[in-house]
């Protein structure tokens, strides 16, 4: 975020007044940084004008551009788990594609995250896709903020730790395994399949798998990507008889709800939860985590 100020509280006092004298602004440009979420009082969002500030209390300070660009991706489900002087890690909703295709150009993760780097005030001006997710998964994507810590980023690709959570019909041959087998895509369906033997256009693909929980008749599943293929971890756990709840693709449809069965799905329930990596240019480990949204949590019980 672009800072405007950052203060310390050295009398005890109400907000407003305390942000009149400080900023020199009007009132109505005072209260409009507090609407749009611009104040934060010891890391926490204020909107409230009437707020009592305590001796000591740190105050954040944003500039409105930046603040009202932040609310818009807020509003559009986008959050940012992490931003430095070089990436962003953050947090894709199901149902939104990762960047434009034949279908869909303008609305997309990237043009969201584009739009609010751009309308914010601060210097970085463009972001640059590193990998994807299908238009159906929800979690971490990972963002560059040049040409080159994109390029930086996918060299060491391979060895990001990439986890994802899967909800699946049925349960598996075994409770940790490695799937492995050679994947090819129908360039006219777009359906990828999966055999044993290597063919002109196939792609080798690596899958491993741990049983976090399970029931009578769906498992949550962890999932690391030893590779990185397009449907790789839908095909490979549909190859084990335990297709993806709410694939409609390479699963099998959901059997209408009676008071026997679990919900329904009410999306494809696969989410990218965890990315860890070695930064490209400070080499500090990094680690984030997403958890299974609550609407897929619903699924198992």
């Amino acid at each position: 975020m672009t800072l405007q100020r950052r203060l310390t509280v050295s009398r005890p006092g109400p907000l407003l007044p305390f942000l009149l004298e400080v900023l020199g602004q009007s009132r109505t440009a005072v209260k409009a940084l507090l609407r749009n979420g611009a104040v934060h009082i010891n890391g926490t969002c204020c909107r409230q004008f009437d707020v009592l500030l305590s001796m000591g209390d740190e105050l954040t300070i944003l500039k409105l551009s930046s603040a009202m660009a932040a609310k818009r991706l807020d509003e559009s489900r986008i959050q940012v788990i992490h931003e430095d002087d070089d990436l962003f890690v953050v947090e894709k909703p199901a149902g939104l594609l990762t960047v434009a295709t034949d279908r869909e150009k303008v609305d997309t993760l990237y043009a969201r995250l584009r739009d609010f780097v751009q309308t914010r005030g601060s210097r970085d001006r463009d972001v640059f896709v590193v990998h994807r997710l299908d238009e159906e998964t929800s979690g971490l994507v990972l963002f560059a903020k040049s040409h080159a810590m994109k390029q930086s980023l996918q060299d060491v690709w391979p060895t990001i730790e990439k986890y994802y959570l899967a909800v699946v019909n049925g349960q598996p041959p075994s409770a940790q395994g490695t799937i492995t087998s050679h994947l090819t895509e129908n360039p006219k369906s777009l359906r990828v399949t999966s055999r044993d033997q290597p063919s002109a256009h196939s792609r080798s693909a690596t899958t491993r798998y741990e049983v976090i929980e399970s029931s009578l008749t769906r498992t949550l599943l962890r999932v690391r990507l030893e590779t990185g293929r397009k449907h790789q971890i839908r095909v490979h756990l549909a190859s084990i008889g335990c297709p993806v709840v709410g694939d409609s693709r390479y699963g099998r449809p959901s059997k209408k709800s009676s008071r026997h069965s679990l919900p329904d799905a009410p999306r494809l329930a696969l989410h990218a939860s965890e990315l860890a990596l070695s930064h490209p240019r400070t080499a500090e480990p990094l680690s984030f985590r997403s958890p299974l949204p609550t609407i897929l949590v619903k699924l198992l019980k």
